[in-house]
């Protein structure tokens, strides 16, 4: 199998490309075991951010959950809709703003946050123990320039 490709646009934008595709296939590797990890617990991956949010974060609007969670308005209605079908969370008009609301955890939710968090946080921390403190470090502070730049 050729790996080379057939065109190049240039070393370094060549170079850029390949580190892109890396980068897409390791987020992509780690987002499938987290979802094969919460299918465990019956919740999707927007279930368990929204419920990782309002855990470690305290009560939000849907607007600040929206943005905590990288999710869409229309996505994260259907998912906020299904939490609160299952009691995992419970909404309440917000005092500042009778149109909106403020989500908060229940006690169920608060369960399975505190049952599979500490799991999910070892996993993580074992898909980067290839790395010594310093690679994870440079790694961490490489990754927040290239996305404090874009």
């Amino acid at each position: 199998m050729r790996t080379e490709s057939l065109k190049s646009y240039g070393k370094r934008t060549d170079k850029s490309m390949k580190t892109i595709l890396r980068i897409e296939r390791v987020r992509q590797k780690f987002h499938t075991q987290l979802v094969d990890y919460l299918n465990d617990f019956d919740l999707t991956l927007n279930q368990f951010r929204v419920l990782e949010v309002l855990y470690h974060r305290g009560d939000l609007n849907i607007g600040s959950i929206t943005k905590l969670t990288m999710s869409t308005p229309g996505n994260i209605t259907v998912v906020i809709k299904n939490l609160k079908r299952d009691e995992w969370i419970t909404t309440v008009a917000n005092p500042e703003d009778k149109r909106a609301s403020i989500l908060s955890i229940t006690k169920k939710g608060k369960d399975v946050i505190e049952k599979l968090f500490p799991n999910h946080a070892k996993n993580l921390n074992k898909s980067l123990e290839i790395l010594s403190d310093e690679e994870l470090d440079t790694l961490y502070e490489l990754l927040n320039k290239v996305y404090k730049a874009n």
